[in-house]
C-alpha cells in the first residue's frame, strides 16, 4: 500500500525557501528574499495583546472570530473600499491570509473544476487548488503590460469547466496593481461566465502614487461572487501573530467556517484582541510604513536605472521584478551565482510560475542601508557579467 497522497508527492517545495535556507548559514550574506516587513509591530497593538493576557482572555473565541473584530473589519472595508459585509454572517477570522485562501478553494471547488491563476503569483495558489481537487489553469501575464491581467487574456483561458479566478493585486512578486477602471472589464467577464473570484488583497494598504487600491468586490454584481482575503501581516507588520480574514457571501462564508471549525477551531485569541486595536487605531502606523517603503521603492528604481537593468515601476506591495534576460542565464542560475559571488540573495522569478523565468524578485522590506549595500553588490555582479 502506498503511504502518501500522490497530489502531495507531486508538489514542488517552495522556490523561496531554498535560498532562505542557504542564506541562514551565511553570516555575511544580505537577503532581499523574504516578504516580511522589517518594522516591529506597533507598540500600542502589542500592548493590547499583553493587556488581554494579563486579564486572562486566553479562551477560545467563536469559530468565526471575535464579533468586535469582525465588526471593525467590516466597517473599515466599507469605509475604505466600498465593500459592505454583514459581520455576523459574511466575515471569518483566519490563521493568516493563507488559511483564508485554502478555505475559499476547498469550499468552492469540486473535483475537475478549473481555477484560473494569473502568473507570476504567490506560490501557494497552485498547490492549494490541487489539494482541493481542482485543476490549476495558469495564465501568463506580460512584462509589457506591467503584469496586469487583460480582459482578452482572461477570456482566452475560460472554458466550460472554469469555476473561479484568483486575483492578487497588489501583486507578489511583481508589485503590479490594477485600478478600478482596469478591474471593471474583468468583473464583466466574471459575471458573463458565472465565475467566482478569490481576491487576495493582503497588500491593499501598500499602494503608491495617485491610484488607491480598488477591490473588485465593490464593483456592481461582484459582491455576491467575490471572496476577499486580507490580513494583518503586511499592513500592520504582524506576520508572527498569524491573523487574517475572509469576507464572503453568506452561503460561501458558512461553508468556509465549517471547514475552519473542524481544522482550526478559531484563530489565536490574543492576536484577535490585538487586531481590534490595529484596525481601530493603526492608520497612522500604516502611513508611516508606506512612506518608508515608497522611499525604498524609488531608491531601487533609481539604482536599476543606473545599472541599466530593465524594471517597470511597481506601484504596490514591496517588491521589484527586474528583468535579467540579457545575461543568458536562467533566473535560478542567476540567483545562485549572485549568492555565491556576492553573498546577496534574491528570489528567482521562476519560483512564481514559468512566465517568471528571466526575472528576479527583490524585496525592499529592508533598511535603506541594507538596500544600499545590496545594490553595490548587485552592481558589481552585473558589471562583471557584462565584462566591464
Amino acid at each position: 500500500m502506498k503511504p502518501l497522497n500522490q497530489t502531495v508527492l507531486d508538489m514542488k517545495p517552495s522556490g523561496i525557501r531554498k535560498f532562505f535556507d542557504i542564506v541562514s548559514e551565511m553570516p555575511d550574506a544580505i537577503s532581499l528574499g523574504v516578504g516580511e516587513p522589517d518594522f516591529d509591530t506597533p507598540w500600542h497593538v502589542c500592548d493590547e495583546g499583553i493587556y488581554t493576557l494579563e486579564k486572562g482572555r486566553t479562551f477560545y473565541t467563536s469559530n468565526s472570530g471575535l464579533m468586535e473584530l469582525r465588526e471593525e473589519i467590516c466597517k473599515w472595508y466599507a469605509a475604505k473600499y466600498g465593500v459592505h459585509k454583514n459581520p455576523a454572517k459574511e466575515a471569518l477570522i483566519t490563521v493568516g491570509g493563507s488559511e483564508g485562501i485554502d478555505l475559499a478553494l476547498r469550499a468552492l471547488i469540486e473535483p475537475g473544476d478549473e481555477v484560473i491563476i494569473p502568473e507570476p503569483s504567490y506560490v501557494s495558489y497552485v498547490p492549494c487548488v490541487a489539494l482541493a481537487g481542482g485543476v490549476p489553469v495558469t495564465l501568463s501575464l506580460k512584462n509589457e503590460n506591467q503584469f496586469k491581467l487583460t480582459p482578452a487574456e482572461l477570456e482566452s483561458a475560460i472554458t466550460e469547466k472554469t469555476k473561479a479566478l484568483v486575483l492578487s493585486f497588489p501583486n507578489n512578486p511583481t508589485g503590479a496593481i490594477m485600478t478600478k477602471g482596469e478591474l471593471e472589464p474583468i468583473a464583466e467577464l466574471a459575471i458573463k461566465h458565472d465565475l467566482y473570484v478569490i481576491s487576495d488583497e493582503i497588500y491593499s494598504e501598500l499602494t503608491y502614487g495617485d491610484a488607491p487600491h480598488a477591490s473588485i468586490a465593490a464593483l456592481p454584481g461582484m459582491e455576491e461572487r467575490t471572496i476577499v482575503i486580507n490580513g494583518f501581516s503586511k499592513a500592520y507588520a504582524m506576520t508572527g501573530w498569524r491573523l487574517g480574514y475572509a469576507l464572503a457571501p453568506e452561503v460561501i462564508a458558512k461553508e468556509m467556517t465549517k471547514i475552519h471549525q473542524f481544522c482550526i477551531m478559531c484563530a489565536p485569541t490574543t492576536s484577535q484582541y490585538a487586531a481590534v486595536e490595529a484596525v481601530k487605531n493603526g492608520d497612522k502606523d500604516i502611513r508611516h510604513m508606506r512612506e518608508s517603503y515608497d522611499k525604498r521603492r524609488r531608491f531601487l528604481l533609481k539604482q536599476f536605472e543606473i545599472m541599466g537593468l530593465p524594471c517597470f515601476e511597481p506601484k504596490g506591495a514591496f517588491y521589484m521584478f527586474p528583468c535579467i534576460k540579457e545575461f543568458g542565464m536562467s533566473s535560478d542560475d542567476f540567483c545562485t551565482t549572485l549568492l555565491k559571488e556576492e553573498e546577496l540573495a534574491v528570489v528567482p522569478g521562476s519560483a512564481f510560475g514559468n512566465c517568471g523565468e528571466g526575472f528576479v524578485r527583490i524585496s525592499y522590506a529592508y533598511s535603506i542601508d541594507q538596500l544600499r549595500e545590496a545594490m553595490d553588490r548587485m552592481g558589481r555582479f552585473i558589471r562583471r557579467r557584462r565584462g566591464q
